[in-house]
């Protein structure tokens, strides 16, 4: 049997949810910053972080964004197979909740309708970038994660053969990160796609960056990659802000799929120490 929803309730928890991603960090990655600074030697580094503490503080309390750009809304929806979706065109209702969210919460808009002649601005953020799945169930979630673009610019992917392995993932995703430098504010979130194809990877380093801080891949493999990889990149000095110290990077996400025996296909998707996602349900 299925369970009609009203796509004017997707609406407004698009809305809901791209206000509080831009407003409130949350407590558990300001429990993180304050760690990190604690375990910080480089003073200057230290001072960063607490200035960003601050910063997140204030932008929760005043309900004012955290950040300058304010992103580009990527949106995940994940719609259950027994729903009915009624009223009016999902995408439409997705967009109408970025809508009302830039241009009601004061929020920069920064998209632009032709991306190489016109580049004029839509003056409301819109479109969104919307990834749907169909999953079991009778609820619509939906993950916003305003991305911006200091941080999207410095994201690459490379098609690597398999021979490659392991010792070649970790090549490419090191040297990414130490392009990047201080371009991207770090601290950064690293988030890492690998398998699939060329376009299925960059999606799965996207996905990567709304997972929770200290979440590791369930596969043991992936986990152990992942503090690899975060280890090895807090060795290069690239501090918060880019002014030296070992805290580079706070977490080094990987998602992985299944791939052709001809490929490795490797995506790097850095995100800004404004790790800004959240979710919720439509029941």
């Amino acid at each position: 049997m299925f369970k009609e929803i009203d796509t004017s309730l997707v609406e407004k928890k698009v809305t809901e949810l791209l206000l509080k991603a831009n407003y409130d960090i949350g407590e558990e990655f300001l429990g993180n910053l304050y760690k990190q600074s604690e375990n910080e030697s480089n003073e200057l580094a230290k001072l960063v972080l607490n200035q960003l503490i601050d910063n997140d503080k204030i932008a929760r309390s005043e309900k004012i964004p955290m950040c300058q750009d304010t992103g580009m809304a990527v949106i995940f929806v994940e719609v259950g197979q027994d729903v009915h979706l009624i009223g009016k065109n999902l995408y439409d209702a997705i967009n109408d909740g970025v809508r009302n969210a830039y241009i009601g919460g004061y929020l920069r808009k920064s998209v632009v309708d032709d991306p190489l002649f016109s580049r004029i601005n839509t003056k409301d953020n819109t479109p969104a970038i919307i990834h749907t799945d169909i999953v079991p169930g009778d609820e619509v979630r939906i993950t916003v994660a305003p991305k911006g673009f200091g941080s999207e610019n410095m994201s690459a992917v490379k098609m690597l053969k398999p021979a490659d392995g392991v010792n070649g993932v970790k090549d490419f995703v090191i040297e990414t990160v130490k392009k990047a430098g201080p371009n991207p504010c770090p601290p950064i979130i690293v988030g890492v796609g690998i398998g699939g194809t060329f376009e299925k990877v960059t999606y799965l380093a996207k996905k990567a960056l709304t997972r929770e801080i200290g979440v590791h891949n369930e596969d043991k493999r992936y986990a152990e990659l992942e503090q690899e990889l975060i280890d090895s990149i807090n060795t290069l000095d690239i501090g918060p802000a880019g002014l030296g110290g070992k805290t580079t990077a706070l977490s080094v996400n990987i998602e992985f799929f299944p791939t052709h025996i001809a490929g490795l296909p490797v995506a790097v998707n850095i995100c800004c120490h404004a790790y800004r996602h959240k979710y919720g349900y439509v029941l």
